[in-house]
């Protein structure tokens, strides 16, 4: 079986546990607005879970933390900010060079309460490309569904995984550097999730009511797996094409 065909297959197997667990948060009534099919869904609850998350040694220790830009981590944005922290967040859809912004507290004053969200962020932070970045204590990602071993589904557009993968190449993370998730208990799943090459585990499942060491026995990716990028995503992200192109990679023609 082709690699092509096997990623098919995979693709569509996460793609009916999204549907699952979208269905199932609708159905016990816990989605909260704003939840976009194709989005990570905020939840009943994910102020409880956040604040779990940030009484974690991890957490006390990150000077620098890397957060999506999801609503779920709302609260984890003002008070990582709140205590100083610099917050990064990413410029949607890896269209530009400079696809990280940068939100340091020390340079905003009263501006800053502006600044937990992305509009804010893109309004008074600084834009860095992935070279320009500094090193990253913590990744909190959003997530559609996860396991407890660490096995995680994003929204489908690949976009968390590729942009480690980068800051991987670029020395901002490493192999230790923990990676977490804050999910409803509903999205956890019990089901085998297809964990490619390129994938991320989460290291902490962080919940309202628990948080669960995943011990994650997946390997993380070194870098950006250019063979397992389609023509689509990369028509689609100009700076991962011209990233393509300075490590003399021939462009894909055919997925």
């Amino acid at each position: 079986m082709s690699d092509n065909v096997t990623g098919l297959i995979a693709e569509m197997t996460k793609d009916f546990i999204r549907n699952r667990v979208w269905q199932t948060l609708r159905a016990q009534g816990v989605l909260r607005f704003p939840s976009l099919p194709g989005r990570t869904p905020n939840f009943v609850g994910s102020t409880r879970a956040a604040a779990r998350l940030w009484q974690l040694p991890l957490w006390g220790k990150a000077r620098r933390i890397l957060l999506s830009n999801c609503s779920p981590q709302l609260m984890l944005r003002r008070r990582a900010l709140a205590e100083g922290k610099i917050v990064f967040m990413l410029v949607p859809g890896l269209r530009y060079e400079k696809c990280f912004v940068e939100v340091n507290p020390r340079h905003l004053g009263r501006r800053l309460p502006l600044c937990t969200s992305l509009l804010g962020a893109l309004k008074f932070g600084r834009l860095l490309s992935p070279s320009e970045m500094p090193t990253v204590d913590l990744i909190v990602w959003g997530s559609l569904a996860v396991r407890r071993d660490g096995a995680r589904i994003g929204a489908g557009d690949g976009i968390t995984d590729l942009v480690y993968a980068i800051l991987r190449e670029e020395g901002r993370v490493r192999d230790r550097t923990p990676v977490a998730t804050l999910v409803h208990s509903l999205q956890i799943v019990h089901e085998r999730v297809p964990m490619a090459a390129h994938d991320v585990a989460a290291d902490f499942v962080v919940t309202p009511s628990e948080v669960t060491a995943t011990h994650a026995p997946y390997p993380r990716p070194r870098g950006v797996y250019w063979d397992l990028l389609s023509p689509k995503q990369l028509e689609s992200m100009p700076a991962l094409r011209r990233r393509m192109r300075r490590s003399g990679v021939n462009f894909p023609q055919t997925v």
